[in-house]
């Protein structure tokens, strides 16, 4: 499973699909997260709520076990496909910058996608 910015700030904020989130992550074999969105979430979560947050963030993902994935350059070739094919302007799924990365993760691992709203249901990416 490939973990999206929008699954872990649902989590991390409160939100209604809080706790189905955490228990997909938790009882999933694999949990991967590209280290874009890594990078992404800390940003978000410390504007938000404070540099604690991102330090939570890190604890959170060494505590979940999640597999932080380096961007290599198929991924990078995957996201700029995604955005032609599925970017913001350009589709409805109107993918975004980290929706790129996200995508080129679990198209490359072969993986679904954990994340909230219906973004990468519009593509050809399977959901969790």
């Amino acid at each position: 499973m490939v973990i999206d910015t929008s699954a872990v700030l649902a989590i991390f904020l409160g939100e209604p699909e809080r706790k189905q989130f955490l228990d997909a992550i938790l009882e999933a074999a694999g949990r991967q997260i590209s280290a874009a969105t890594v990078l992404e979430t800390g940003i978000v979560l410390e504007s938000k709520r404070g540099e604690s947050a991102g330090r939570e963030f890190d604890l959170f993902v060494v505590r979940a076990n999640l597999e932080v994935v380096a961007v290599d350059a198929e991924q990078i070739d995957i996201a700029r496909s995604a955005w032609r094919s599925f970017g913001k302007g350009r589709h409805p799924a109107a993918l975004n910058f980290g929706d790129c990365f996200v995508y080129a993760l679990a198209k490359s691992l072969g993986e679904s996608v954990l994340a909230k709203g219906c973004d990468f249901a519009l593509t050809d990416i399977q959901l969790c």
